[in-house]
C-alpha cells in the first residue's frame, strides 16, 4: 500500500439507496472523472450532471464533483460520483474503476489516514469523526463533534506547549554550564511543572466519562433462575430479545441489547441465572454472568416477590452504590417489598401487568445520568489519550526529582513526547493502523 497511489471505494453505507456517493482521492482523480464522463474540464467544488460510461456503455446518470488538493478532505486531488444506489449499478461503476490503471480498491479508513497525513486533522480528530460515525445517541454525537472541532486538541496542545517552553528553558542552561541557574527561575519552572500536573491530574479525574460514553454504560440483570430477568430485559429494550420460559434456566449465555437513555447509550446485558448446579454448560453460564457482573457500571439485582426478603442473604454480593434490588411479580404482593438492612431500597415491578416500571425505569435513567454528572467535558474519549497522560505525568514527576540538569531535561522532553503521541504530533505506525483500521472502508 502506497500513499502515492490512487485509490477509490463507496462512501456511502452499502446496500440498497435512492443515492450512493463513489470517492476517488490521488493523483489519478481527475483523469479518472474525464474517463468516466467524457469530459475534459471540471470548475472546483461545483456539482456538474453527468453520464457515466465505461467500456460496455453507459452505467448511470448523475452528479460529479472535483475538489483540487489541498482544499479536499483528504488534502489530494478527490472526485466524488453521486450515483443512483441500486447493487448492479455501485458494482458495474466500481468494476469500471478497478480497471483503469493506477488506480485501487481503498482500505479501511485509507481516506482519513490520507487527510490526517497531509495535516488536513490531527490524531484526535480522526478519532472523534471516527466516533461521530459511529454514535447511537445524542451525547455520543455531542462527545465526537466535539472532539471532531478541535476542542481536545487545542487542550493537548496549550499542554505540550508549555512543556515545551519548560523544557526550552532548562536547555538553555545546558549550552551555558558556567552560568549558574538563578533560584528564582528554578523555583518558577518547578511551579509550572506543577501546575502542569494539577492540570492533568484534573483531566484524569473524571471517573472515565469519555470512554463510558462511547462504549456504553454496562447494566447487568442477575439474580437466580426463574425471577425474570429475561422478562425484565426484553419491557426494558421494548421488543423480545430473550427467550422467556417457566423452565428453570432457559439462558445459558449473555444476551446484548444498546439501548438509549436519556441521550446515554446502555448496554443491557441478561445474564443466566444465579445457582447451584453441576451441569457444565450451565455452570460456564453461571462464570460468565459473575464475570460480567464484576466488570459491570449497574447490577440489577431481580428477585421475586415469593422470595422476598431472600431467605439466604449471601446468594449475590449486594454491596456497592452500583447495585438496584428489584422484585419482580410485584402484583402478588400486598403493599410495598420491605427493605434488608445493608441492601438498597427495592423497587417493586411486575413485568407482566407493568406496574411499577415507569419507577425502575426512572430510577435506571437517574443512575445513568449520575454516572456522567459533576466536572466538566472529559477530555480523554479512549483509553490510549489515558494511558499517554499516565506517561506523561511520570515523567514529569521525575523531572521534579534532585537529578542532573540533563536527566531532568530528558525526563520533560518525554512528558512533552507521550502528550505528542495523542495528537498525532508524534507519529506511532503501529498506532495508527490500529486507529485507522477501526474506520469502514470508503472512509
Amino acid at each position: 500500500m502506497s500513499s502515492a497511489d490512487s485509490i477509490f471505494a463507496l462512501a456511502t453505507a452499502p446496500g440498497k439507496s435512492g443515492v450512493a456517493v463513489i470517492r476517488i482521492s490521488g493523483p489519478l482523480a481527475l483523469r479518472a472523472l474525464n474517463q468516466l464522463t467524457g469530459k475534459e474540464s471540471f470548475a472546483p467544488r461545483e456539482a456538474k450532471f453527468a453520464r457515466f460510461s465505461g467500456p460496455e456503455g453507459l452505467i448511470d446518470k448523475g452528479l460529479a464533483l472535483y475538489f483540487p488538493g489541498p482544499r479536499s478532505f483528504t488534502g489530494e486531488d478527490v472526485a466524488e460520483c453521486h450515483i443512483h444506489g441500486g447493487l448492479a449499478v455501485i458494482r458495474e461503476f466500481l468494476g469500471v474503476l478497478a480497471g483503469m490503471p493506477g488506480l485501487r480498491y481503498a482500505e479501511p479508513g485509507e481516506f482519513t489516514r490520507r487527510a490526517f497525513t497531509h495535516g488536513k486533522m490531527d490524531l484526535l480528530e480522526a478519532e472523534g469523526l471516527a466516533d461521530l460515525i459511529e454514535a447511537e445517541t445524542g451525547e455520543q454525537k455531542t462527545q465526537a463533534a466535539r472532539q471532531m472541532a478541535g476542542e481536545l486538541s487545542r487542550y493537548y496542545a496549550e499542554v505540550r506547549g508549555r512543556m515545551v517552553k519548560v523544557l526550552a528553558h532548562l536547555e538553555a542552561y545546558i549550552d551555558f554550564p558556567d552560568e549558574e541557574i538563578p533560584e528564582a527561575v528554578l523555583d518558577g519552572l518547578a511551579a509550572e511543572t506543577r501546575a502542569l500536573q494539577a492540570s492533568i491530574g484534573r483531566a484524569m479525574d473524571d471517573k472515565g466519562r469519555g470512554e463510558r460514553l462511547r462504549e456504553g454504560i454496562s447494566v447487568v440483570i442477575l439474580g437466580e433462575p426463574n425471577v425474570g430477568k429475561s422478562s425484565l430485559m426484553n419491557v426494558l429494550a421494548k421488543r423480545e430479545v430473550a427467550i422467556v420460559s417457566h423452565k428453570a434456566g432457559t439462558t445459558r449465555d449473555m444476551i446484548e441489547v444498546h439501548l438509549d437513555m436519556k441521550g446515554f447509550p446502555v448496554v443491557l446485558v441478561d445474564t443466566a441465572g444465579i445457582r447451584e448446579s453441576d451441569e457444565e454448560i450451565e455452570l460456564e453460564g453461571i462464570r460468565r454472568a459473575l464475570k460480567r457482573s464484576d466488570e459491570a457500571d449497574i447490577r440489577l439485582m431481580v428477585f421475586d416477590a415469593y422470595n422476598w426478603p431472600p431467605r439466604e442473604t449471601g446468594i449475590l454480593p449486594l454491596g456497592g452504590a452500583d447495585v438496584m434490588v428489584v422484585v419482580n411479580k410485584r402484583d402478588v404482593m400486598e403493599g410495598e417489598p420491605v427493605t434488608v438492612e445493608g441492601w438498597p431500597a427495592p423497587v417493586a415491578v411486575s413485568t407482566r401487568s407493568g406496574q411499577g416500571l415507569d419507577r425502575l425505569l426512572e430510577a435506571l435513567e437517574g443512575r445513568v445520568v449520575g454516572l456522567f454528572s459533576g466536572g466538566t467535558a472529559p477530555f480523554i474519549t479512549r483509553g490510549r489519550h489515558r494511558q499517554l497522560l499516565h506517561e506523561s505525568l511520570k515523567y514529569l514527576n521525575n523531572s521534579l526529582l534532585p537529578l542532573p540538569l540533563e536527566l531532568r531535561c530528558e525526563e520533560l522532553r518525554r512528558a512533552a513526547l507521550a502528550v505528542g503521541k495523542i495528537t498525532g504530533v508524534i507519529q506511532v505506525d503501529d498506532v495508527l493502523d490500529v486507529i485507522f483500521s477501526s474506520f469502514c472502508i470508503g472512509k
